[in-house]
């Protein structure tokens, strides 16, 4: 099948340009142009730190694009949010089609729902072994096996040559699926020759063979086997494979299933419409049924694996979920790699787990995550299969890019007559291939730009965010005494405003605010004004919904906490 998109004029010479997703993980954006035609490959969004305060996402600079005049077409290669997150942000520079995979335009739509945006049907549906065509460009889309259905890599033609982009993968040889890898169409490729290869380089340092999804089964049936009480899995939202296998043995061990969490809800329905998770009858149940159900009946799979503080599995670690509480027969386990970053975060809901009396489990004590990434000896693998003239590896920080670099040029002096040309470059450099080669030609502007709500800043220079947020609206800085013992607030707290324009109006609101942040600790247990990260979060979230409400104003909020 074969679908196109606009038309264009050969040019002897491709230009490709990453906007993200080199020396990172996540923000994958990459550029490819001939002449007046440009396409996109990926959208993707990385998370903040957590001193970013009030940012919620952070986005490629795309300057460069608009520079270009935007872009002919969209290509997806899967769902992840650090390839698909930024999607709402990057179409008004994309004059053409999103290409993608059923399951990866099904978690693009919502998303542009939430931002208001109308595709008008400019959503194209395709499948492995279909081409799209836009200019000079055809690309054709490859089945890939990796954590989340759908993902494919790309065989993009052009007048110079082919360029394979791999998105990310794993080679697994028992998909639970049945859509197998396809080796057999990348080893035609490498045969009928291949300019370039842009490979995933995530797990580079990881020896040997990356394990099948069917590998976390054993420790899942030896963890259900030995659970006398409920069963609480969390695990990306995303991972509808995990989902599966879980699904499976709840109906063999006579579990209910019940989603939690937003982002469960959601996938697991979405993922269910389209036909990638099946659920037996009489399984599923609501979140708001598990208080009526037998604990030794019941499987909760939560939101959570990053200790998200808002997440379902956070709220349920400190006993403030309406429908799910846990007790001491109760097993937690934790089915998914901590994201770098988050490890704090999540050993704070371990431990807040650990206080309920419930039994935690993750990957250091059993068997019960696998990565969607390939090891070494695939990403070996994918070089012999393609054989490119030059190779440039992607998504990954600069440790994982270079290894595999020097692996994929030891490879080339192993043996063969064509030596592999190997470029390991920046976000923003430009590269130029033609049919002598590849070269870094020039550097284009590139960067972060983070997301606070509606408002958009440059993270690159963050003085200026700040600068922008403190003029519009402002600062709050909420001072307070909690006690280190008891988690007692001590004395009144107190509201410092820096830049909130004065008025009898502002004058009450501040009268108030102290009693908003006194409600929020003395509301809150003992576990979470003692977790100075959680209360902090709990007293931003109510006093910029304070202000937002009585003033219209979203002054930035600064907790500041003392202890006595």
């Amino acid at each position: 099948m074969a679908l196109t998109a606009g038309s264009g004029v050969a040019n002897p010479m491709l230009e490709v340009v990453a906007l993200g997703g080199l020396d990172e993980f996540g923000m994958n954006l990459l550029v490819l142009a001939m002449g007046e035609t440009v396409i996109v490959v990926d959208a993707g969004v990385m998370f903040p730190e957590p001193e970013l305060l009030g940012v919620d996402l952070i986005i490629p600079d795309l300057t460069y694009l608009r520079q270009r005049g935007g872009a002919g077409a969209l290509i997806l290669t899967h769902g992840h949010e650090d390839h698909i997150g930024g999607v709402a942000h990057l179409l008004p520079l994309i004059d053409g089609p999103v290409y993608g995979t059923p399951f990866t335009l099904a978690l693009v739509e919502p998303k542009l729902r939430e931002h208001g945006i109308d595709p008008g049907g400019r959503l194209r549906t395709v499948r492995p072994r279909d081409i799209a065509r836009v200019g000079p460009f055809e690309i054709e889309f490859l089945r890939v096996t990796h954590s989340i259905p759908d993902a494919v890599a790309l065989a993009i033609r052009t007048p110079v040559g082919t360029v394979v982009h791999t998105g990310d993968f794993k080679i697994d040889q028992t998909p639970l699926d049945g859509d197998h890898f396809d080796v057999h169409r990348l080893a035609e490729l490498g045969s009928s020759g291949v300019l370039a290869l842009f490979s995933d380089s995530t797990n580079i340092e990881r020896t040997g063979f990356t394990g099948s999804e069917l590998e976390v089964v054993d420790a899942f049936e030896e963890i259900f086997t030995s659970t006398r009480g409920k069963l609480i899995v969390t695990a990306f939202a995303t991972s509808i494979y995990r989902m599966q296998i879980l699904v499976n043995l709840a109906e063999r061990f006579d579990r209910r299933v019940a989603f939690v969490g937003r982002g469960m809800v959601e996938n697991s329905q979405t993922a269910q419409d389209l036909g990638y998770l099946r659920v037996p009858p009489g399984v599923l149940t609501r979140d708001s049924d598990v208080k009526t159900l037998a604990p030794e009946k019941v499987l909760c799979l939560a939101t959570g694996s990053q200790g998200e503080p808002l997440a379902a599995l956070s709220r349920m670690a400190i006993d403030d979920h309406r429908h799910v509480s846990l007790a001491p027969q109760d097993t937690v386990v934790f089915s998914a790699r901590a994201i770098p970053g988050n490890e704090k975060a999540i050993d704070r809901v371990i431990n807040h787990v650990a206080r309920r009396g419930a039994d935690v489990v993750y990957e250091g004590i059993k068997h019960v995550h696998v990565s969607g990434h390939g090891s070494e000896e695939e990403l070996k693998l994918m070089l012999s299969l393609v054989r490119p003239r030059c190779f440039v590896p992607i998504h990954g920080e600069y440790r994982q890019r270079s290894r595999y670099a020097r692996i994929a040029e030891r490879m080339s002096s192993a043996g063969g007559s064509t030596r592999t040309q190997v470029l390991v470059p920046d976000n923003g450099d430009l590269l130029r291939f033609d049919e002598q080669g590849a070269r870094v030609a020039d550097k284009v502007p590139a960067g972060r730009v983070f997301i606070d709500g509606t408002r958009v800043g440059e993270v690159a220079d963050e003085v200026l965010r700040d600068r922008r947020h403190l003029s519009e609206d402002g600062l709050v800085v909420a001072v307070m005494a909690i006690n280190k013992q008891t988690g007692a607030l001590e004395g009144t707290p107190d509201i410092v405003p820096r830049g909130l324009a004065v008025d009898p109006n502002t004058d009450e609101l501040l009268r108030q605010a102290p009693g908003i942040v006194t409600q929020v600790v003395e509301t809150a247990s003992v576990e979470e004004r003692t977790d100075y990260g959680l209360i902090k979060e709990k007293i931003r979230v109510e006093l910029r919904r304070y202000f937002r409400k009585r003033s219209g104003r979203r002054p930035l909020v600064l907790p500041v906490i003392m202890e006595i």
